[in-house]
């Protein structure tokens, strides 16, 4: 197998940080921070980009950088836009012409969260914030704009690595004795390291492959099983205090609350489970279950 050139963006995010060491597997890896390659200004992006494919043609594009946060944006749409749609296209124009291929992530924010099934890759988005709006521009301007990619939407991202829920909980449960938790949100937690996995996968099937191979497109990765935020935050709470946590809160003082007792100015899906069934027939892939991912970061954490 040929050794890749792969230029990852967002390198300093929580995915971008697991992918850094994960993709050198691969071959080559030039990895960008915000600061390298500003997402936010589009323009200024297609300059920095097409000095840099002068000296080095990737041959794999991994965007691992976007503006995620989800409340702010609401507030905040140009940005929002700029990062998630305008700069993926930049991405997918340049790639195109240097004969690369794509890997983008997006989001179960795409969806109006309705129902109690999971989402397929053939349901027709209908976001209901300017964050998934914006992720879902940015799907389909890559589509546009490259015809060798892959989006690969996933939900509840966690890692080691960066802020997140997880670090959240720890940090609440160490200053407070009770917790107040959403329990009425459906989905599942997904590790960096469980997307940074499959994203390699992906990239071994689909080398040399040509532009109508059916295999490009939007795949679902998400752990497996489900829980609500309230399970998620219970299960983290026990599994800090296994490992010698010092916390006031026990799993038991984790209490569950409405969607409606924690109002947010963005809207939050009820359901965000996404089935994965096309990405695991199609690359050969079995997801573990969330806990699993979410038990070996609570290793690492406490490791330390």
């Amino acid at each position: 197998m040929t050794a890749h050139k792969i230029l990852l963006l967002g390198a300093n995010g929580q995915l971008g940080h697991e992918l850094t060491t994960a993709l050198q597997t691969l071959g080559e890896v030039k990895a960008l921070t915000r600061t390298e390659a500003d997402m936010s200004h589009p323009e200024a992006l297609r300059q920095s980009l097409a000095l840099l494919v002068q000296g080095f043609v990737p041959t794999v594009v991994v965007n691992a950088a976007a503006y995620t946060a989800v409340d702010k944006a609401e507030s905040d749409p140009e940005t929002a836009h700029a990062v998630n749609a305008a700069s993926v296209a930049v991405l997918g124009e340049v790639a195109q012409q240097c004969g690369a291929m794509v890997l983008h992530y997006s989001t179960d924010y795409v969806f109006d969260g309705s129902g109690h099934r999971p989402w397929q890759e053939s349901d027709a988005p209908h976001p209901m914030s300017v964050y998934g709006q914006s992720k879902w521009d940015g799907e389909r301007a890559l589509a546009q704009a490259c015809a060798r990619h892959v989006v690969l939407r996933t939900s509840w991202v966690v890692g080691a690595h960066g802020g997140n829920f997880l670090k959240t909980m720890l940090r609440l449960a160490a200053e407070r004795d009770s917790l107040r938790v959403v329990a009425d949100q459906v989905g599942v937690p997904t590790s960096t390291a469980l997307l940074a996995q499959v994203t390699v996968r992906i990239i071994q099937a689909l080398q040399g492959a040509v532009a109508h191979d059916a295999r490009w497109g939007t795949y679902h990765v998400a752990a497996g099983g489900e829980t609500t935020w309230h399970g998620y935050a219970q299960h983290v709470v026990a599994g800090a205090l296994a490992r010698g946590a010092n916390l006031k809160a026990t799993p038991e003082a984790v209490h569950p609350i409405t969607t409606a007792e924690y109002p947010l100015p963005a809207p939050r899906p009820l359901n965000s489970r996404l089935d994965t069934r096309k990405l695991q027939q199609t690359f050969g892939l079995t997801l573990p279950d969330w806990q699993q991912g979410v038990d070996v970061i609570l290793d690492q954490l406490f490791a330390k």
